[in-house]
């Protein structure tokens, strides 16, 4: 899974399978952007005007349930 940024199109980008193919993208609400392969599996998301959207885009968490 990767995570980035970036500041001048403000845009978080999370891609969750880096290997797959985007064959469709729809807009699920207003400036989130869900990208799916082939199969209909969620592949990557992105979230526009993210310094609008999220608590700081700059920043990301990780964490493991136990």
């Amino acid at each position: 899974m990767k995570v980035s940024y970036d500041s001048k199109t403000d845009i978080l980008r999370i891609v969750l399978c880096d290997n797959r193919a985007i064959a469709e993208s729809d807009e699920d609400k207003p400036g989130v952007i869900l990208d799916y392969d082939n199969e209909g599996n969620l592949v990557s998301l992105e979230v526009l005007d993210a310094s609008e959207r999220v608590s700081d885009a700059r920043s990301v968490e990780y964490q493991m349930a136990e």
